[in-house]
């Protein structure tokens, strides 16, 4: 790995890149997931892909291969096409990759969601995606069928496991030889075709599905492999935490082919027992965590660290309390990523000049330029926070069948609005201070969750906190900490109340008061929900 932003990882892509385009003679095939993809599965079809940690099982590139030809087959022979919407909803087995690529194969646009989803909600999704074919569990059929049925859908269901009333995936792989062997994926434009429909709700609680292409995901998600100078394998293995709809799961199942690495998965639930037995069994070099779901695993589960050699942080505030606690268990290179779907990963990279606190500087696929969110008006100083804007080759097409959100974060020259505040310093060093959204205000003073949260966590005693606000007609918003303790410990509430009256001004008390949580409410990508915890304050007592 190395100590600064490297090439390598482009270079290493552009190349294999020229290996496609050579074959089929089609320029922008370089950024062809589908092709890209092909090529990798069959450049070392006896090295391993991919392992389900839950029951131990292991598939080789090439079988991967040949299954998900199958698939493309079977797809093709049903008239699917490129354009028409694939929805994978399931745990992290070693079927899910089989569609899943099939469809990059043929130009299907992928939409994974959230397996736990009611019949209410699987009705809203499929509104929005229109799918032209579902493959889920067998267990979760009569909650895709009623879904279907409200919403007088047409749509074909495949099961990944044995169902008595569904096509089975089994049965999909049951092709004519011939047309495995003569199989060649779509042509189409990377630029235009949609790779992911992927769902995104940020802090409005609306959910919402950003489209991906081919040519952003090819382009903005090897910034993730910015610090790696040796390819292919950059790493070992990849152990996945998130669950499969998730772009930072997707990620892996894009590229673990591509950059040569072994995937390493479970259909099982990321418990912290679970994840302490998978790290002692298989070692994994390299995690992308969210900060919420590390402090858990450090704290609950019996593992030795060691074996990663790079730990990747995303998804929520980093604070420098976390990195320290994990410097003392591993000695594994860490970086904190900032960026989003709608830039299809990362959007700032950290090197060894990167000040602590920072997120590091933009990456030099994207524009970037901070904007006072009321005014529009570009901030050129220093220190002064304001809205991140980005443009550039990563940014998303839109969201999907929702033309009104897609213009309101959208501008018309191509300028996506984040929604997240921050400031830079004059090295452009960009420092994270709080999503729009979330920001609180007290009379006429905002205040920011995340300072609030990082001073209670220098308390001895807190595990975790999560600040958030209280409506109040006469002030706006009242401070309110949730706060979960360290086992075996009990803050007072007057304790964390004085610790912010020491370190912070008068509009950033905890006039709301503090809660005392035994876990804090999360998401499936173990992100705290801050719009559940918004409700649950409401009614909890407070001190």
């Amino acid at each position: 790995m190395a100590s600064r932003a490297h090439d390598a990882v482009h270079w290493y892509l552009e190349e294999i890149g020229a290996r496609v385009v050579a074959k089929t003679g089609i320029p922008s095939d370089r950024y062809h997931l589908g092709k890209l993809m092909l090529h990798s599965l069959q450049d070392d079809p006896d090295f391993i892909l991919q392992i389900d940690g839950a029951t131990g099982e292991s598939e080789t590139f090439g079988a991967a291969l040949d299954r998900s030809i199958r698939c493309a087959v079977s797809l093709t022979n049903m008239g699917l096409k490129t354009d028409d919407v694939m929805v994978l909803m399931g745990p992290n087995h070693l079927d899910f990759c089989v569609p899943h690529n099939a469809a990059l194969y043929l130009g299907i646009m992928v939409a994974s969601i959230d397996a736990t989803l009611g019949v209410n909600e699987l009705t809203q999704v499929f509104k929005t995606n229109q799918p032209k074919i579902i493959f889920c569990q067998s267990e979760k059929t009569g909650d895709v069928d009623a879904a279907l049925k409200m919403l007088n859908m047409d749509t074909k269901v495949v099961t990944f496991n044995e169902d008595s009333h569904h096509t089975t995936l089994a049965h999909l792989l049951k092709v004519d030889e011939e047309a495995v062997k003569n199989f060649k994926p779509a042509d189409f434009d990377p630029a235009d075709t949609v790779a992911y429909l992927t769902s995104t709700s940020g802090t409005t609680g609306v959910p919402k599905t950003a489209m991906l292409t081919h040519k952003n995901l090819n382009l903005g998600t090897r910034y993730l492999w910015i610090e790696f100078s040796k390819f292919p394998t950059p790493t070992r293995m990849a152990i996945v935490t998130s669950p499969a709809q998730w772009l930072s799961a997707g990620f892996h199942y894009l590229f673990s082919a591509i950059l040569k690495y072994t995937r390493l998965q479970t259909s099982a639930t990321v418990t912290p027992e679970h994840f302490g037995e998978l790290v002692n069994k298989y070692k994994p070099t390299y995690i992308l965590i969210s900060p919420t779901l590390m402090t858990t695993m450090m704290s609950k589960s019996k593992c030795d660290f060691n074996c990663f050699e790079n730990i990747h942080f995303g998804g929520s505030a980093v604070t420098q309390e976390l990195l320290a606690e994990v410097k003392k268990l591993t000695k594994a290179e860490t970086y904190i990523l900032y960026g989003m779907s709608e830039v299809s990963g990362p959007a700032v990279q950290q090197d060894e000049s990167t000040p602590p606190g920072s997120y590091g500087r933009p990456i030099g696929g994207l524009e970037l330029k901070l904007v006072d969110p009321k005014t529009n008006e570009i901030i050129t100083e220093p220190h002064v926070p304001g809205e991140l804007w980005f443009r550039g080759p990563s940014v998303f097409k839109g969201y999907y069948n929702n033309e009104k959100m897609t213009k309101e974060t959208l501008t018309e020259d191509g300028w996506l609005k984040s929604g997240d505040i921050l400031y830079r310093d004059e090295a452009w060093n960009l420092f994270f201070v709080e999503r729009y959204k979330l920001l609180l205000k007290y009379r006429n003073h905002q205040v920011s969750p995340s300072e609030v949260e990082s001073v209670i966590m220098k308390h001895p005693e807190v595990f975790q906190v999560a600040v958030t606000g209280i409506p109040d007609k006469e002030c706006g918003d009242l401070v309110v900490a949730c706060v979960v303790p360290k086992p075996g410990y009990s803050p007072t509430a007057q304790e964390i109340k004085d610790l912010v009256k020491d370190s912070l001004t008068d509009s950033k008390q905890l006039r709301g008061g503090v809660i005392f949580l035994k876990e804090l409410p999360t998401t499936s990508t173990s992100k705290i929900n801050r719009q559940k915890l918004k409700e649950m304050v409401l009614d909890l007592p407070r001190e």
